[in-house]
């Protein structure tokens, strides 16, 4: 005997929604009027992130989200063996480093170009302003990506002590965050938890909620979850879960120097169109950080750190280079 075909669901049936949690096939639907439902993405082709507009099909308590709206952006990373998504639809990303454990620069310039490919806007937080000698020669450290006009804040997000250095207030990042969506990322011992529950009273308890609506103890390493910071739900945090390596194997290699602030200027000074900056007569960059060895990072050149940075991205990218 044939199985009947199941008909297609029409627009009337479906709802609007918006995805605030996701673990695995599982994921936490939104809808307008504030009500949370657990739904389950239509087919394994449909892939579905925190911060997606979907159009879902209620069924019994459940529900299977049928549609995708169109993303305005999506900030993921890509190694040789996964993609990762981490949220779409986002009006800006907080990168989170601590004065203490010390940051990783190439993970910080690998975020901050992923944010530059989908032209989203970063703002840099140093945590910890309570260290002193810690922070400063952490805050040293940002110089070039001031320099480049990046937003660096610096912050004491549980403060242990007096704090004499550059830092804002939770409460003023709280208004750089009014209105928009954020999401936050950051290593393992930058704080992030700690800030998120400043900024979400409860969210330790909202998080609980989720976990155990989708039968999951380990929600909160292993999955990425929405938060509104305000009554009217126009302003909101996303927390993801921490990583080890930020793959950019969906960068063009061609555009890598586009989405560098400091290495952007310089390549229209190259001798040939095609130009990789690594090894080249004439090269425009090269000759940017050989000028800045010179005559110091601050005119205009490229720091040998940053030109560092390029140029190992640059052969991950471009094997055999």
């Amino acid at each position: 005997m044939s199985r009947a075909r199941r008909s297609p669901p029409t627009d009337a049936s479906l709802q609007d929604g918006l995805v605030v949690s996701a673990h695995g096939r599982h994921c936490v639907v939104e809808t307008p009027a504030g009500g949370r439902v657990i739904c389950h993405p239509r087919g394994k082709k449909l892939a579905v992130v925190v911060g997606d507009r979907v159009r879902w099909l209620p069924s019994q308590d459940e529900g299977t989200i049928e549609q995708v709206t169109e993303r305005r952006n999506l900030l993921y990373r890509q190694d040789e063996v996964r993609t990762k998504s981490f949220a779409a639809n986002l009006d800006q990303v907080l990168i989170l480093v601590a004065a203490e454990p010390e940051f990783s620069e190439h993970q910080l310039a690998r975020a901050l170009i992923a944010c530059e490919a989908e032209h989203i806007a970063p703002l840099i937080v140093l945590n910890k302003a309570d260290l002193g000698e810690p922070f400063a020669r952490a805050w040293a450290r940002l110089a070039p990506y001031r320099a480049m006009g990046y937003t660096v804040l610096g912050l004491a997000a549980k403060p242990r002590a007096a704090v004499d250095a550059p830092n804002e207030s939770v409460e003023a990042l709280a208004a750089r965050l009014h209105g928009r969506t954020t999401l936050i990322l950051g290593p393992s011992g930058a704080g992030k938890s700690t800030l998120i529950n400043r900024l979400v009273p409860g969210a330790a308890a909202q998080t609980g909620e989720i976990s155990q609506a989708l039968n999951s103890g380990r929600h909160t390493t292993t999955s990425t979850t929405w938060y509104w910071l305000d009554a009217g739900r126009q302003s909101a945090l996303i927390d993801s879960p921490g990583f080890q390596e930020f793959g950019l194997r969906h960068i063009d290699p061609a555009q890598l120097a586009a989405y560098m602030p400091d290495v952007r200027p310089h390549v229209a000074a190259c001798r040939f169109y095609n130009c990789t900056h690594l090894h080249e007569p004439g090269c425009g960059v090269i000759s940017a950080v050989n000028s800045a060895e010179k005559l110091g990072s601050g005119a205009g050149g490229i720091s040998a750190s940053r030109y560092k940075i390029y140029s190992d991205l640059a052969r991950e990218l471009m094997p055999g280079q």
